[in-house]
């Protein structure tokens, strides 16, 4: 099959990797939820080569992820496990690391609050929850681009909508997971840097 493309992956991919690299050296295992297109992971794994890198997303994104795996052939990449937050069991494994990018305003806030939820149950001690995506400060935009996004998704679905940091802390704290840094990325969009 064609390779699923995403424009937006292939320009965050630079500086999501610059990021991740120092923080996860000691790291061995990481579950990617939300896998998409499967480029990120090929792009982070063949720079990571220590890490086993886990894919998963919903069953129907899954030829996608195996179409940009297979040709990649990288032996630290995982097939896709299903993870629909929500409706599909949680995996039975733990992992040093946990990354995640645009799903916050994809998911319902019921959904997020599941996922934190898992994450926890999932990450060993001392491991990394890392979240890329656009959030909002004291329940404001940082920009109009994210005010104009955060429009546009909530037309598409009544339940999405950029999330506000707060939330998201607060949210992490009630799971042991504290904020170790908040990193500022490109076209407004941050890296959450949580540690259980």
């Amino acid at each position: 099959m064609n390779k699923p493309y995403s424009a937006a992956c292939e320009r965050n991919s630079g500086p999501i990797l610059q990021a991740i690299t120092p923080l996860l050296t000691r790291s061995h295992s990481l579950l990617e939820i939300g896998s998409g297109t499967g480029q990120h992971a090929v792009t982070f794994a063949r720079q990571l080569a220590h890490l086993q890198w886990q894919t998963s997303d919903r069953a129907e994104y899954h030829p996608g992820i195996l179409a940009w795996l297979d040709e990649a052939a990288l032996p630290n990449v995982l097939p896709p496990l299903e993870l629909n937050i929500g409706k599909s069991p949680w995996p039975q494994k733990q992992f040093d690391a946990v990354f995640t990018a645009n799903t916050c305003h994809i998911m319902a806030w019921e959904e997020v609050q599941l996922m934190f939820a898992g994450v926890a149950n999932m990450l060993n001690n001392g491991g990394l929850f890392l979240i890329y995506g656009p959030f909002n400060y004291a329940g404001q935009f940082t920009s109009e681009s994210n005010q104009q996004f955060d429009a546009s998704l909530r037309q598409q679905a009544a339940h999405m909508g950029i999330r506000d940091i707060e939330k998201v802390i607060a949210l992490a704290n009630q799971h042991d997971m504290q904020l170790q840094q908040d990193i500022p990325m490109p076209a407004n969009n941050r890296l959450l840097v949580l540690m259980k």
